[in-house]
């Protein structure tokens, strides 16, 4: 039985799951087999929490759930009072760029940020608002006035000065016209100026484009852009915690994107930032932050294209010459997802026919058995043992609930005898498909 469990949530599962997606909500209903990897994961929060930070990289083979786990994740930070974002890698998204797609990254993580109260992303204007209430509540008790007159615009200065002075405390490179913008956001926030808080909001997402808009606008020298949009995540990280958040937490999916960066040097550019964050995480330069990375063995070993190819990031990423398939080492940098073998599968299906029943208030005619014997005839199709997925096998199986819900005379045997298995790996994915520029 499954505890806990809203009709929300169920509703998520299925629609996303029956669309080959991950759901963005509900995740932590499904896990099957990841235990001790979300243990040493809460461990790891744990440190972070406390003033550490940390890098870990997310690998296995297309299939192997790493994007699952990318979520899974997400709902454990979120509960330990995380803020949280995440991004994929894509042609336009980079980690270093000159054109722009460096900026274009920090664009997506600050759209999906996430607390445990907007868990769908979107919540930065939510954050901010709170910081300035607590400015607010802070200035109203330090100069002994009303709190429902701190407002007012005769204390604007006694504000502005109390905003100046906290954001000093958390900012590090671009402080200054990240305070400025700050404060224009308060000053729209407070007069009711939608222009200029959308204004001051559109900055601190990365959305200008030209210091000149931006001068105009908000009076600013600087925009965010390819070389300081990591600082800003600094900024925003000691800002989220000077909140009482326990850390800002990213997660950078498709690494595969970055393995695909045509020109060697480029590629190497962006493999340099990666030890450059990885090097300030673990060297203590920045606090309270946790970036996870997820990408296939591929990204991660391949000595010409993947990590392994810039030696200074091999030399920090090499699995543990004594791990074994007995005794994993989850405390290093790199966990290597292996697949779910068939009992793990098993589980998961039974998980997914409750919530099936739960979403459509329904007993779906299935029993453990008949889940068993779909298991036994899917497995044992040519190509099974290569190119079976858990996302196909959720997916055929849903497939057969939701007629089975419809067509409860419908034979399932039938069913059953007519699964095919299919590579449904991305032809890019492959080495030779990919030619050097």
């Amino acid at each position: 039985m499954i505890n806990n469990l809203k009709p929300k949530e169920a509703t998520a599962i299925i629609n996303s799951l029956s669309s080959g997606v991950v759901p963005k909500v509900g995740v932590q209903h499904i896990v099957v087999g990841r235990k001790a990897e979300v243990d040493a994961f809460v461990q790891a929060l744990e440190d972070v929490k406390n003033g550490h930070s940390m890098v870990k990289f997310w690998i296995g083979d297309f299939g192997s759930g790493k994007s699952f786990m990318m979520h899974v994740l997400n709902t454990v930070a979120l509960k330990a009072k995380f803020v949280v974002a995440g991004a994929d890698f894509t042609p336009d998204n980079r980690l270093y760029a000159n054109d722009g797609k460096g900026r274009s990254l920090y664009k997506a993580i600050m759209d999906n940020i996430s607390i445990q109260t907007k868990p769908e992303g979107g919540a930065l204007p939510t954050l901010l608002e709170k910081w300035i209430e607590q400015v607010l509540t802070k200035t109203a008790t330090e100069n002994n006035v009303p709190l429902h007159l701190i407002r007012e615009e005769e204390h604007l200065p006694l504000v502005q000065a109390n905003i100046t002075k906290a954001v000093r405390e958390i900012s590090e490179v671009g402080g200054f016209d990240f305070g400025l913008v700050v404060l224009k956001y308060y000053e729209g926030y407070v007069r009711q100026d939608d222009r200029l808080r959308l204004n001051a909001l559109r900055w601190l997402k990365g959305e200008y484009t030209t210091k000149t808009e931006a001068r105009q606008d908000l009076g600013v020298r600087e925009i965010i852009d390819d070389l300081n949009y990591y600082d800003m995540l600094k900024n925003f990280c000691k800002f989220f915690v000077s909140m009482g958040y326990s850390g800002f937490m990213i997660n950078l999916d498709e690494a595969i994107n970055l393995y695909k960066i045509g020109t060697a040097a480029m590629r190497e550019k962006n493999y340099e930032k990666i030890l450059m964050i990885y090097n300030d995480c673990f060297q203590g330069k920045v606090g309270n932050l946790f970036i996870n990375f997820a990408g296939t063995n591929e990204v991660l070993e391949n000595e010409r294209r993947g990590f392994f190819s810039y030696r200074a990031l091999r030399s920090r990423l090499e699995t543990n010459r004594f791990e074994s398939s007995a005794y994993r080492d989850f405390a290093q940098p790199v966990i290597k997802l292996r697949p779910l073998d068939f009992n793990q599968v098993f589980v998961l299906l039974q998980m997914l026919r409750e919530i099936f029943n739960v979403n459509y208030s329904v007993q779906v005619a299935l029993s453990d058995e008949e889940i068993r014997l779909f298991m036994e005839e899917l497995y044992n199709k040519p190509g099974a043992a290569e190119f079976l997925l858990p996302r196909e096998v959720i997916r055929d199986f849903l497939g057969i609930l939701s007629l089975l819900r419809q067509h409860p005379e419908a034979d399932k045997k039938k069913m059953f005898a007519s699964l095919q298995v299919k590579d449904e790996r991305p032809k890019d994915l492959l080495l030779e498909d990919i030619e050097e520029l």
